[in-house]
């Protein structure tokens, strides 16, 4: 394929960084998008996006688009990806990949039945910080490592705002724990799951506490334990409490401790934001899609599988069935 023409359906939060992120690629173009709102619709047509849908079925259905990225709620991951398999577009699906891995399996068993690719969106493994840890860790300049600790706090949907910084309604999706699969632990520890298994391989044990600071349905924090199969621990700290974000990475061996720690800086934001370049927030996200369009291209398969993503869906539900009390 010379030029992937790319569809994307849903322009929520994570959408509209999509968006903005398709018309900085120079070989693919965004062609068509979907949502229910017109307001969004209509910003995507001021943004030069000739093919606007209301019914994302009919994006897909009508578009000659070649991919789709979809950013849509957790409940219709499957539906919108078995659908865009069916009708031979590639997918590069916002995590995690199905509410459960029942639903995750039949995403994979539509993406192997139509032969198309499938990338799950997990921007951390582009992270610069991230990859030169994980260089550390494989180098052997650490030792043996005994112990990873991961933190990913934030406000969750409880602020939900414009790039401008102007508050927008929080969808009543993310209030049904139905329709999103779970709580923090879903929604933050997918990513840090993720990334631990990138560094450390398979999972073989995971027990989680669970917090309800809001009383809501689904947890809002929760401290996740792991067992890897090389014998190494994790902590895992994920939370929608916290106002300032916080996104730590720390790894204890015997011959050494590495961490990320990478804050957004308001500063720096705001001056990247002036020139109009990618945020450090946003930079792994146009660097992944980037990623996705030239495996499309080369024919290659992308990073961040499908099988992956069914796999930390795996320890999820494993850590969910698993609870400790951490109540003293």
């Amino acid at each position: 394929m010379e030029q992937i023409n790319l569809g994307l359906i849903g322009l929520g939060g994570i959408g509209k960084i999509h968006l903005k992120n398709c018309l900085r690629l120079q070989n693919a173009k965004l062609t068509s998008v979907a949502d229910l709102s017109k307001g969004a619709l209509k910003t995507a047509a001021k943004l030069g996006v000739p093919n606007l849908y209301g019914d994302y079925s009919e994006l897909i259905e009508k578009s000659d688009v070649d991919a789709v990225i979809i950013a849509l709620p957790t409940h219709l991951h499957a539906e919108g990806a078995r659908m865009a398999a069916e009708h031979g577009k590639h997918v590069l699906l916002e995590k995690p990949l199905a509410r459960n891995t029942e639903e995750g399996k039949t995403i994979l068993q539509a993406i192997s039945k139509h032969n198309v690719k499938l990338m799950v969106g997990y921007p951390a493994i582009f992270v610069d910080e991230n990859k030169r840890l994980k260089a550390k860790i494989e180098s052997g300049e650490l030792g043996e490592i005994q112990l990873l600790y991961e933190v990913n706090l934030g406000s969750g949907p409880f602020n939900h705002r414009e790039d401008t910084g102007a508050p927008v309604p929080v969808p009543n999706w993310w209030w049904n724990k139905e329709l999103t699969g779970g709580g923090a632990l879903h929604d933050l520890g997918s990513h840090m799951i993720n990334l631990a298994r990138w560094y450390f391989g398979d999972v073989v044990e995971a027990k989680s506490h669970l917090g309800y600071r809001f009383r809501l349905e689904q947890e809002d924090h929760a401290v996740c334990l792991l067992q890897f199969k090389g014998g190494q621990k994790g902590v895992i700290v994920v939370g929608w409490f916290s106002q300032v974000p916080e996104r730590r990475i720390e790894v204890y061996g015997t011959s050494g401790f590495a961490s990320t720690v990478y804050p957004e800086s308001r500063i720096k934001k705001a001056f990247q934001m002036l020139l109009r370049k990618p945020t450090s927030f946003h930079l792994p996200y146009l660097i992944e899609l980037q990623h996705f369009v030239n495996c499309l291209q080369k024919d290659e398969q992308p990073l961040s599988s499908g099988e992956e993503a069914l796999k930390d869906l795996e320890v999820i539900e494993r850590a969910y069935a698993n609870q400790i009390n951490l109540s003293f």
